[in-house]
């Protein structure tokens, strides 16, 4: 099996949560307590708090900070949705563009008056690197950032997981913060999730070498059918975005999965939804062409054998479609 989806659906684990980490309101919670505390002193924060990774949990921070907010067009979907209903209960949002090369307008960045941005390392969906050292040189006030692919808070002032893309499972995520956020009730702790993220973040990454050898693989594979929506050197080290010309790209997606090859054309938060990517729109371009956008993205390296092999599987996917289709 090629698992080339891995930033999006991780390769789940089975489970198995001691008892000792339950919450218990009369006791000192002493393995709940460790956990916490060597998560929060790994990234340098004093606060933990478990949310859902939804439109209602995002919508519930924000209203914890009640104040105006900004907001990268390049965030999760959940979050987005989130800053438009908090829009609706009168707070503003400014959003920040995202350019037609895919990165995001810093120069937009410069001219937010609000307190509390939230911006990430990476765009969605395209993995196009978002340079957060740039946004703290630009923007004085609070960064919130999700660092799910990066894991560096160094550039953030608030910190947040994806429990789903980290784990494979969907419980509560964490977010980690040095006081801003009320202390959260115990009893909506969420231990299974900061287990969880906990383990996900002590496992071992494998430094990836093979991106370059495989576009170059892809493009002798597809020639001119081949094409990028964003700069291959702009996107995070393990992951290859593009598009092919003419179909859409669920089509390959299927093709490909009965060869148990995995790849996907968009975020986790889309998963099961017949909806495009939003952020294929945002930078300019239309609803059928960003059909038509794949993303691979690797956890381990492929050597030149496994490289010749994906490449060709994905033309012949694509050639046999579109032959199909014609």
């Amino acid at each position: 099996m090629y698992k080339l989806n891995y930033l999006n659906y991780a390769d789940a684990k089975d489970v198995s949560i001691e008892k000792e980490l339950s919450i218990d309101p009369l006791s000192t919670n002493v393995e709940y307590e460790k956990l916490s505390s060597d998560l929060t002193s790994k990234f340098d924060f004093s606060h933990l708090h478990t949310f859902s990774f939804s439109k209602e949990g995002f919508l519930g921070l924000m209203l914890e900070l009640k104040e105006d907010i900004a907001v990268s067009l390049g965030e999760s979907e959940a979050l987005i949705q989130a800053a438009k209903l908090y829009e609706t209960l009168g707070f503003k949002v400014t959003y920040i563009d995202i350019k037609h090369n895919g990165e995001i307008d810093y120069k937009d960045v410069e001219s937010i008056k609000e307190e509390y941005f939230f911006v990430s390392p990476y765009i969605i969906d395209t993995f196009v690197r978002v340079d957060l050292k740039k946004i703290k040189e630009l923007f004085c006030g609070t960064v919130i950032s999700n660092i799910s692919a990066t894991l560096d808070a160094s550039l953030c002032d608030i910190a947040y997981f994806d429990v789903y893309k980290l784990s494979g499972y969907c419980t509560h995520s964490v977010l980690l913060h040095d006081g801003l956020f009320e202390e959260q009730n115990i009893a909506s702790i969420d231990t299974l999730g900061v287990k969880l993220i906990s383990d996900a973040l002590n496992k071992k990454r494998e430094n990836i070498t093979c991106k370059k050898e495989f576009i170059e693989a892809l493009k002798e594979s597809l020639k001119d059918d081949f094409f990028f929506f964003v700069g291959a050197d702009a996107t995070l080290d393990n992951v290859v975005h593009f598009g092919l010309k003419g179909i859409k790209a669920r089509q390959v997606i299927r093709n490909l999965s009965l060869s148990n090859i995995f790849v996907t054309n968009g975020e986790g938060c889309s998963l099961g939804l017949s909806r495009p990517s939003r952020i294929i729109q945002e930078m300019g371009y239309t609803e059928l062409q960003s059909r038509q956008a794949l993303s691979l993205s690797f956890f381990k390296d492929l050597d030149s054998e496994e490289i010749q092999f994906v490449a060709s599987k994905i033309a012949k996917s694509y050639r046999q479609i579109k032959a199909l289709h014609g």
